[in-house]
C-alpha cells in the first residue's frame, strides 16, 4: 500500500502531469495520419526524454503509443486508410458502418473498447507479470512458427472475397517478405541489382500504398459515392454501454487474445488485431454480417489493441526483452533513466513500478475526452469535396513514408504498392492479406529456418515440444476444418435425394 500512495505521488507531480497531456494530444496527431505509426511516434520521442524525469519519460512514452494505436482507427473509419498496421484488420468494417451513416457509433467503439483494453491490460500487468513471463520464456522458434502460421490463416477468415484469392494475396504478401537480404542466409533475394531492395520492403509503405493511394486512385476513376447526409454528428459515446452489454464474449475474448499475443515477444498489437477480429468472425452467431458494417468484430479487435499493447510491458519490465517495437524503445529509456528491467525493478524501485501502472490506466482514461474532441473535428472530412480531400491524402502518404527512413525509394514503394492495390481490388483481391503476408512473412522463415538449425533438420521437434505440439493441433484443425465441412456437406448432401427417393 506504501508504494501505491508514493507512486501515485510520483505521477502527480506538475511535470508528469503536463508530459502525460502533451504526450496524449501529440499521440493522437500522429497515429491519425496514414504512415506514421505509433512505432514511429515513439521514437520521435526519445530525444525529449533525455530533458525529463524518469517517470516524466516513461510517461511520455506509454501515453503516446496508447494514443496512436487507438487514433489509427479514425482515418480508416473515414476514408478507408488504416492509420497504423494493427487498424488495417477491421479498417473494412468501420468504413462500411461509414456509408451506413453510423461514424460516429464505429469510433465510438473503437475509443471505447480500447480504453476498456488498455485498462484491463495494464490490471494483467499488475496481477499475472510473472506468470505470464514464465509463459512466455517458454516460446521458442518452435511455437513462434506455429503462432505465426495461425497468424497468416488469419488472411482467409476475414476476408470477404474468395477463400482462394485471399490465400492468393497471402502467398504473394509472403513472397514480397522474402525481397532482401535481411534473411537467415544473408543473401541478396529479388534485388534485380537495386541497393534500394536489399534492405527489404517494409510493411509501412505497402500499408500506406495498397490502401491510401489505391483508395485515391479509385476516387479518380469512379464517380462520388452518395453523399452521407448532412446532420448533426451524434454523441460518441451513445450506445456503446449496449454493445458492451451485447456482447460480453467478443470483449471477454478480445482483451485474453490481445493480453496473451501481447506477453509474446515481437507479436504486438498489430497480430493481437488480426488474430481477434479472425476469432471473431469465426464464432459469431453472425459472420454473415461481417464486412458489412457489424459492431461485432470492432469490439473484439478494439479491446484487444490496447490490451497487447499493456501486456507487452510484462517481458519488459521482468526480463528487458520486448514485447514490441514500441517496448524495445522504451527499454532504451529506461536504462538511460536509471529504471534497469529486471526482477528487482519490482523490489528495489516498488513505487516507480505502481506509478507506470497508474500511468497507464490515466492514460487511457485521459484517451475518452481527448478522443471525442479529435473524432469531432476529423469527421469534418467526411462533408469536404473529395477534390480537396484528395491530393492532401496523398501528400500525407508521400511524407509519411519518406519519415520512416528518410529514403526516397520509400515513396515510389508507395506509388508502386498503391498500382498493386488498385489492381487486385478491381480483381477481388484482399490488399489485407496482402499486408497480412508482408507484416508476418519475416517471422515464419525465420522461425522455421531457426529451429531446422536447432533440430539439425528433425521435423519431429515441431510437435513434440508441449506448446508447440498445441498450436500445431489448433492450426492444423483451423486449416483442414473448412475441408472437412466441406466433404461431410457433399457427402450428406448426395445421401440425401437418394434417401427421399428410396422413401
Amino acid at each position: 500500500m506504501e508504494g501505491l500512495i508514493q507512486g501515485a505521488a510520483l505521477v502527480a507531480a506538475p511535470d508528469v502531469l503536463l508530459a502525460i497531456f502533451a504526450a496524449a494530444v501529440y499521440g493522437l496527431v500522429i497515429g491519425s495520419l496514414p504512415g506514421l505509426t505509433a512505432t514511429m511516434a515513439t521514437a520521435l520521442l526519445v530525444p525529449v526524454t533525455f530533458y525529463l524525469s524518469p517517470i516524466a519519460a516513461v510517461a511520455t512514452i506509454i501515453t503516446a503509443s496508447a494514443m496512436a494505436i487507438f487514433s489509427g482507427d479514425i482515418p480508416g473509419c473515414l476514408l478507408r486508410i488504416p492509420g497504423t498496421p494493427a487498424s488495417a484488420a477491421y479498417t473494412d468494417e468501420s468504413y462500411a458502418m461509414t456509408r451506413k451513416g453510423q461514424p460516429e457509433l464505429a469510433l465510438g467503439i473503437g475509443l471505447w473498447f480500447s480504453a476498456i483494453g488498455g485498462i484491463v491490460g495494464t490490471l494483467a500487468l499488475m496481477v499475472l507479470a510473472p506468470s505470464l513471463a514464465e509463459v512466455a520464456l517458454s516460446f521458442s522458434t518452435f511455437e513462434y512458427f506455429w503462432l505465426a502460421i495461425l497468424g497468416l490463416m488469419c488472411a482467409t477468415l476475414v476476408a470477404r472475397s474468395s477463400p482462394v484469392k485471399a490465400i492468393a494475396a497471402m502467398l504473394l504478401g509472403l513472397l514480397v517478405s522474402c525481397i532482401g537480404m535481411e534473411n537467415p542466409a544473408g543473401t541478396p533475394r529479388f534485388t534485380f541489382g537495386s541497393p534500394d531492395l536489399l534492405g527489404g520492403i517494409e510493411p509501412i509503405p505497402a500499408l500506406v500504398g495498397v490502401f491510401a493511394v489505391a483508395q485515391v486512385m479509385r476516387a479518380m476513376l469512379l464517380p462520388d459515392p452518395p453523399p452521407l447526409e448532412r446532420r448533426r454528428f451524434g454523441s460518441i459515446l451513445s450506445g456503446q454501454w449496449a454493445l458492451t452489454k451485447r456482447y460480453p464474449k467478443p470483449l471477454v475474448r478480445g482483451n485474453l487474445i490481445g493480453i496473451i499475443v501481447g506477453v509474446l515477444p515481437g507479436a504486438g498489437a498489430d497480430m493481437a488485431a488480426w488474430i481477434s477480429y479472425a476469432t471473431s468472425k469465426r464464432f459469431s452467431k453472425e459472420p454473415e454480417k461481417f464486412g458489412t458494417g457489424h459492431p461485432e468484430g470492432l469490439v473484439e479487435a478494439g479491446a484487444a489493441n490496447n490490451s497487447a499493447l499493456a501486456s507487452s510491458w510484462v517481458p519488459a519490465l521482468l526480463f528487458g526483452i520486448p514485447g514490441d517495437t514500441i517496448t524495445a524503445i522504451a527499454i532504451g529509456v529506461l536504462y538511460m533513466k536509471g529504471l534497469n528491467p529486471g526482477p528487482t525493478l519490482f523490489t528495489e524501485n516498488a513505487s516507480s513500478m505502481y506509478a507506470l501502472y497508474l500511468i497507464f490506466i490515466l492514460a487511457n482514461i485521459v484517451m475518452i475526452p481527448l478522443g471525442i474532441l479529435l473524432i469531432r473535428a476529423s469527421t469534418r472530412v467526411l462533408h469536404a469535396p473529395r477534390a480537396a480531400v484528395m491530393p492532401v491524402i496523398l501528400l500525407l502518404c508521400a511524407v509519411g513514408a519518406y519519415a520512416v527512413g528518410n529514403n526516397l525509394f520509400a515513396v515510389v514503394l508507395v506509388a508502386a504498392f498503391g498500382c498493386l492495390g488498385f489492381v487486385m481490388e478491381r480483381n477481388g483481391y484482399p490488399v489485407a492479406a496482402l499486408v497480412l503476408g508482408i507484416v508476418m512473412g519475416t517471422m515464419v522463415e525465420q522461425s522455421f529456418v531457426t529451429s531446422l538449425i536447432k533440430s539439425d533438420g528433425d521435423f519431429l521437434p515441431f510437435f513434440e515440444r508441449p506448446i508447440s505440439g498445441l498450436l500445431a493441433a489448433l492450426t492444423l484443425t483451423a486449416l483442414l476444418w473448412p475441408a472437412g465441412v466441406w466433404l461431410w456437406k457433399r457427402r450428406h448432401g448426395r445421401r440425401l435425394p437418394a434417401g427421399r427417393a428410396a422413401g
